[in-house]
């Protein structure tokens, strides 16, 4: 006997078991619908809007220093490293005052990490402000460029130390 006829009685009709099993998720899924139109929407801004004060001054900004997201980027090339400094230096003169919180140096070709790392051992000495103790360094390679290169992305604070 198929499994379908065995859910039917002889009648042709279905069984009272089957039918309270189709009711029971019928009902289930009601509820879960009323349970969730009962919810408020999570992107809705239930806030209203601040009405500016003319009074009160907007607070200065408290807390720890945050890193802005948007890296700025330069281009070193040569084995020198007195002419590295020099263009370390001069590349990120007008980023002068701020202060570097990672960096990441794609160093070209095979032993680009290699490059990468004396590259990042010379920040300091260009910019020493920019670059200090503190200032997290990564070395990586870019096989696509070429051998003694590198490409250095700064990510800075957002705000100065206070």
């Amino acid at each position: 006997m198929s499994r379908a006829r065995s859910l039917r009685r002889r009648g042709g009709r279905l069984g009272v078991v089957v039918l309270a099993g189709w009711l029971f998720a019928d009902l289930l899924l009601v509820l879960a619908l009323v349970s969730m139109a009962d919810r408020p929407d999570p992107q809705a801004n239930d806030r209203p809007e601040p009405t500016p004060s003319r009074t009160k001054p907007s607070p200065t900004p408290t807390g720890p220093r945050s890193v802005n997201r948007h890296p700025e980027e330069f281009e070193v090339a040569g084995t020198d490293k007195g002419d590295l400094v020099e263009e370390i230096a001069k590349d990120t003169r007008k980023w002068s005052g701020r202060e570097a919180a990672l960096v990441l140096t794609f160093g070209g070709g095979s032993n680009g990490t290699v490059y990468a790392h004396r590259v990042n051992g010379l920040l300091g000495k260009a910019r020493p402000r920019m670059f200090t103790e503190k200032t997290a360094t990564d070395d990586y390679h870019s096989l696509g460029s070429p051998v003694e290169t590198a490409v250095v992305r700064v990510y800075f604070y957002t705000a100065p130390d206070g």
